[in-house]
């Protein structure tokens, strides 16, 4: 079984899918409206919004016959604190460059 943050990287993968949630971070939307957005059929869209809900990053809401996908922001935090021991680890590098710099030009 994969991780939560295997499958939100897996989710983000596909540039699609990143513009998926782009769009869905400005406004929720049916399938049909999202596919109105991309040269693509209803059941590749439909593909693409089950990996984003298994990578946690939508959630989905039954309003009729319609389904509203909306994005699921909490889904990133996985991710996000995946990433943040490399911001560190830059920083510290980084830090150690800066330092070095500024004692060759004294």
């Amino acid at each position: 079984m994969q991780s939560t943050t295997q499958n939100c990287f897996r989710a983000l993968a596909d540039p699609t899918r990143r513009d998926i949630v782009r769009i869905l971070a400005q406004s929720d939307m049916s399938i049909a409206q999202l596919t109105g957005r991309f040269d693509m059929t209803r059941a590749a869209v439909k593909k693409h919004l089950t990996v984003l809900s298994d990578g946690g990053l939508i959630t989905v809401e039954a309003r009729g016959r319609e389904r509203i996908n909306h994005l699921n922001p909490a889904g990133l935090a996985p991710m996000l604190s995946w990433l943040e021991y490399f911001d560190t680890f830059w920083n510290d590098k980084l830090s150690g460059l800066k330092a070095a710099i500024e004692k060759d030009t004294e």
